[in-house]
């Protein structure tokens, strides 16, 4: 990468390991960084050293990354903003496009990734304030002469013509004197069939203009005469509509409406996230339902035992009750009897229950969760499959853990994903510790599961939360399960730590931050 030259960079991470390997990495590329552990100290670093580019995390405790970017656009426009999300946060990342971000990139973050980010905000933070400096030109009254001069040379070849976003010009009566190569790939027409030919309107769908009239004279989307990040359809020259972002600004002369300028961002792609918000829920639907077909035998199983002996302590109170009132001894034995099918039949109620709530197609629903019930579902729906694969379960629990914030169903979704991993781990049996503690000084639960199996080599560690990377044979797994995870766990605020050798087993841990 060509020296940056003097760019500033702000860093905003919770995280002091990431703040630290982030600095380093922005520092050997040429770059002056600043970091701050939140978006509060983040913006006041903006309002101290003028940076052109922020990096932010979203999943941040407090101001999160979405409250910084809104706050940065309000209050520093000109700073561009590239967020950093976890896989599978496609919801998000299109909100963060939408308030205008530069890019945004996936953590765990790659350095290939980053510098192809860092380029496209270099870029955009160039080409507008080029084109700032162009605008307050005219707004200030140059000559004719020095105005054509400017939209003949500067304008088209160097400002225009570079931008990424499509620019159309239009003058007091409305013909289109500016049509950028941005737009002709949007549109689908060439500058010749466009300039001076054509007007702003014949672009829109029916009625449509007239909204985009109606708003910009209005103050809600950035002022009067101006619009921001205001959404409308485009009509391109086979008819397709086209979905785009629109900022626009009227231009004056003396005083008086002499042109407008409108800048456009092509949503096809967001729209195509939004697809993939919903392919990602069902991925996530569907990685739990491979899960939930793993524990259905084993749970069917689990139940034959205590419905047998239900229905035979419920024949043995039947042929007692046959042989007349009961006596004392006999009442004694009754009720035994019946505690035993009551146990029975709670037990057998537990485990359907658990297995349904699992299986539940729902939204997430965040709220107080005892870490101490999370475990003992996993462990009641797992149990007799762990004993079918001769896996013996040591399982403890730290006494007065304080209860986490969280969904209960994707964090079970979590925790059976590491149960069912440990197994394919261990193929000749061994032994699963589920453990929870909880650490005061430093407010962290975690949740342990270890594994006595093959282990995971170094170079294959570095990679296990990548999406569709998986260490199993074709037809095992597509690997999603522990990319689904990190996903989970970062908008849980909450990491994930692992800790293997070859051949001596491995444990991984989910940390919450309290």
């Amino acid at each position: 990468m060509a020296q940056p030259n003097g760019w500033k960079i702000v860093f905003i991470d919770d995280e002091e390991g990431i703040r630290k390997t982030m600095r380093i990495t922005l520092a050997d590329a040429g770059y002056h960084v600043w970091t701050a552990s939140d978006g509060i100290e983040g913006l006041c670093l903006c309002g101290k050293i003028s940076p052109q580019i922020v990096i932010t995390d979203i999943r941040m405790p407090g101001m999160d990354g979405l409250q910084v970017l809104e706050a940065i656009k309000r209050q520093y426009p000109d700073i561009e903003v590239i967020v950093a999300t976890a896989f599978g946060e496609m919801d998000v990342t299109i909100r963060a496009l939408q308030l205008d971000a530069s890019d945004f990139i996936s953590k765990p973050i790659h350095e290939d990734a980053l510098n192809v980010a860092l380029d496209r905000a270099k870029h955009r933070h160039t080409t507008r304030r080029q084109l700032q400096d162009y605008t307050t030109f005219l707004e200030e009254g140059l000559s004719k002469t020095t105005r054509e001069l400017m939209e003949t040379f500067a304008f088209q070849q160097n400002l225009i013509e570079s931008s990424m976003d499509g620019i159309i010009g239009c003058n007091g009566q409305e013909k289109i004197i500016t049509f950028n190569r941005s737009m002709e790939a949007l549109l689908g027409y060439s500058q010749t069939q466009v300039l001076n030919q054509m007007v702003l309107g014949q672009f829109f769908p029916p009625g449509e203009e007239k909204r985009l009239k109606t708003e910009l004279a209005s103050e809600k989307y950035g002022g009067k005469n101006r619009l921001f990040l205001f959404e409308t359809t485009l009509r391109g020259k086979d008819d397709q509509c086209i979905p785009v972002q629109l900022s626009a600004s009227v231009i004056f002369n003396q005083g008086k409406e002499d042109g407008l300028v409108c800048f456009f961002r092509d949503l096809r792609e967001i729209r195509k996230l939004e697809r993939e918000v919903q392919d990602q829920a069902r991925i996530l639907h569907q990685d739990k339902m491979m899960s939930l077909g793993k524990l259905a035998a084993s749970v069917v199983h689990e139940i034959n035992n205590p419905l047998a002996g239900i229905l035979n302590y419920g024949r043995l109170m039947s042929r007692i009750l046959e042989r007349g009132p009961l006596k004392e001894d006999r009442q004694k034995k009754f009720r035994q009897y019946l505690d035993l099918v009551v146990n029975e039949t709670s037990r057998c109620s537990q485990i359907v229950s658990s297995l349904l709530t699992f299986s539940r197609k729902s939204s997430p629903a965040f709220g107080d969760i005892q870490v101490d019930e999370l475990l003992h579902r996993c462990v009641l729906m797992s149990q007799h499959k762990l004993e079918l694969n001769n896996i013996r379960l040591v399982h403890r629990v730290a006494p007065d853990i304080p209860r986490i914030k969280g969904d209960f169903n994707q964090l079970q979704q979590c925790v059976i994903n590491l149960i069912f991993n440990a197994m394919d781990a261990m193929p000749k049996g061994g032994s699963l510790t589920l453990t929870s503690d909880y650490d005061p000084e430093e407010k962290f639960v975690t949740v342990a599961v270890k594994d006595t199996g093959t282990g995971i080599s170094p170079e294959d560690l570095s990679h296990i939360f990548e999406p569709f990377f998986t260490t199993k044979k074709e037809g095992y797994g597509v690997g999603l399960g522990l990319s689904t995870l990190y996903g989970i766990m970062e908008q849980h605020n909450g990491m994930v730590k692992v800790e293997s050798l070859p051949g001596e087993g491995t444990t991984f841990m989910l940390c919450f931050k309290m």
